[in-house]
């Protein structure tokens, strides 16, 4: 395989870095490791203050809330700075992983891979049907693809993590986690609920990003749940992160949407954690009902799920973490991907 000089595009709100709450910013980062490890160029476009292997090109910070203004500033960012590095580097191939890609896209005659971390209908539909040839796109799950289209097929890579650095000899603590962005879809309100009608003290791990949806909701749902039963933590890096899942009874995934995947749900289980979940989207694909976890209806359900936590092997857990969810597949899988666009054949005229 030849060097490659990989362009990465990041989401413009998010910083880049191992303690990112964003599954999409920490696959970037996993590929970005790999790309430099391996003696590839890896070019990364990103918020500032992000935390790279490779060559950096930061974005501004957006002050203040994200609305219209700041979204159309930040994308114009992104494209001036997209220009800058297909100016100064001869790129093989950009990779975008940004819920708004469309909104920067390079120009034609470049191969572009998106990677679709959301759920599909989170984004345009006339942006998942490009006449642009040179854009190909791929999921992170197989529901997730089974929402695409029919006429849209992308390849599956599922998402993966470094399951050896999740180890720990920590003893099991009387709580229960939750943990990520802090926003409506998530549905924490319910883990909270959950917790409290459980009598189990949650803790509630992540970050409240600048969105006026957000904030209400954090401070409408979120702390008014606070205190006997629940404690708001923040956002954590990954030494805290790690003895968290280590230590928790179990960790509550009550996304209300159809998650396209859980970093969280497999660094849990790679902790010897069981996952209690909402069987929504591709959390059944990670989540074994009875075996590594239990996935569930409502808030009652949750409950009871927590009181049952106990009966979960943690080497089952761990387990099936390393059977399933080591990130060197992921990452196989997508530098064969970049082979097959670079070398995929001319389209006839």
């Amino acid at each position: 395989m030849k060097k490659l000089r990989v362009l990465a595009i990041a989401y413009p709100f998010a910083p880049v870095a191992p303690d990112t709450a964003g599954g999409a910013e920490q696959i970037l980062l996993r590929i970005d490791n790999a790309l430099v490890r391996n003696g590839h160029r890896s070019i990364i476009i990103a918020r500032e203050n992000s935390q790279t292997s490779g060559l950096l090109m930061p974005v501004p910070k957006m002050k203040g809330l994200i609305d219209e203004a700041r979204r159309r500033e930040a994308h114009e960012a992104v494209r001036r700075t997209t220009r800058e590095a297909l100016r100064d580097f001869d790129i093989d191939i950009v990779h975008m992983h940004g819920v708004d890609f469309y909104e920067y896209l390079p120009p034609e005659g470049l191969p572009v891979l998106v990677t679709l971390h959301l759920p599909i209908s989170f984004y345009p539909a006339w942006a998942l049907q490009p006449a642009n040839p040179d854009i190909h796109f791929n999921c992170v799950s197989y529901s997730q693809q089974a929402g695409c289209p029919p006429q849209m097929r992308p390849p599956v890579i599922q998402n993966g993590i470094q399951v050896e650095s999740f180890r720990m000899d920590i003893r099991k603590r009387d709580f229960v986690l939750s943990m990520g962005r802090i926003c409506p879809e998530k549905g924490f309100h319910i883990a909270l609920d959950a917790a409290r009608r459980a009598k189990v003290l949650l803790l509630l791990a992540g970050e409240v990003f600048p969105y006026g949806e957000h904030i209400r909701y954090f401070e409408e749902e979120i702390i008014p749940r606070l205190g006997e039963w629940g404690i708001f933590l923040g956002r954590v890096g990954f030494e805290r992160k790690r003895r968290l899942l280590s230590a928790a009874r179990a960790v509550l995934v009550p996304s209300l949407v159809p998650e396209t995947s859980s970093l969280v749900a497999m660094e849990a289980l790679a902790c010897g954690t069981p996952v209690i979940a909402f069987a929504n989207g591709a959390l059944p694909e990670i989540v074994e009902d009875g075996k590594t976890g239990f996935l569930v209806r409502d808030e009652a359900d949750m409950a009871s799920a927590i009181r049952r936590s106990g009966a979960i092997d943690p080497d089952m857990c761990r387990k099936e973490a390393a059977l399933r969810f080591r990130e060197e597949k992921m990452l196989r899988q997508y530098f064969e991907l970049y082979e097959r666009i670079l070398h995929a054949p001319e389209p006839a005229c």
